[in-house]
């Protein structure tokens, strides 16, 4: 049977039906007196200690979490050598943000979206190589928010042990997957790509 198609409301407006959902930027939800709407949803993406917002990992993940319908969002660090101030440069450009927030992190930006996701309250993270658990940041070992949370870690990572994801992920229960690959991760982006979208489908269940 085919299924109905519902009109959608968004920002005051009517969308026209169901089928458009997925070329709108929020997810259909029904208000109290049933009536469809669209909720705000944006992955934040937060890069590591020499990359740029809009390097080659985050630009093919941003078009994937682009055609599932999410807003997309890539905060500049550069310049910003602490990783304490880079934690409040995310939440103060969260501030404005609407809706339910995914953060994605690499390298210093994992850490970064692990320390501000409880503030945040965000919904999801996507980690590469996070930088956890490192010398002389260990009081400073953020607490995440409860989320459902996916990490890719290479076994060469000649900057930050994979053995610290390892922990991370069996503290938090999170998901890991460890791919054979160095720090920067880049011969494994279609991989990653692939375990992006799986984990965008996953936590749409909690949006």
């Amino acid at each position: 049977m085919r299924g109905l198609d519902l009109p959608v409301v968004r920002h005051g407006e009517l969308m026209r039906t169901r089928s458009d959902f997925r070329h709108v930027r929020g997810r259909m939800i029904a208000d109290e007196e049933g009536v469809s709407i669209m909720t705000e949803r944006t992955v934040v993406f937060s890069h590591g200690q020499d990359s740029e917002p809009w390097g080659s990992k985050i630009a093919a993940m941003a078009e994937i979490a682009r055609a599932e319908g999410f807003h997309v969002e890539s905060v500049d660090y550069r310049g910003i050598d602490d990783p304490r101030e880079r934690v409040t440069r995310l939440l103060a450009f969260c501030k404005e943000l609407r809706g339910s927030l995914v953060l994605v992190g690499s390298s210093v930006g994992g850490y970064v979206s692990v320390a501000g996701s409880s503030l945040l309250q965000a919904r999801g993270m996507f980690l590469l190589a996070p930088a956890l658990y490192m010398p002389g940041y260990e009081k400073f070992s953020p607490r995440p928010a409860a989320c459902p949370t996916t990490i890719v870690h290479g076994w060469r990572d000649e900057v930050i042990p994979v053995d610290n994801s390892i922990r991370f992920a069996r503290e938090q229960k999170a998901t890991l997957h460890i791919v054979d690959s160095d720090h920067r991760l880049l011969d494994q982006i279609r991989a990653i790509n692939h375990l992006f979208s799986y984990f965008l489908f996953v936590v749409d269940e909690f949006l």
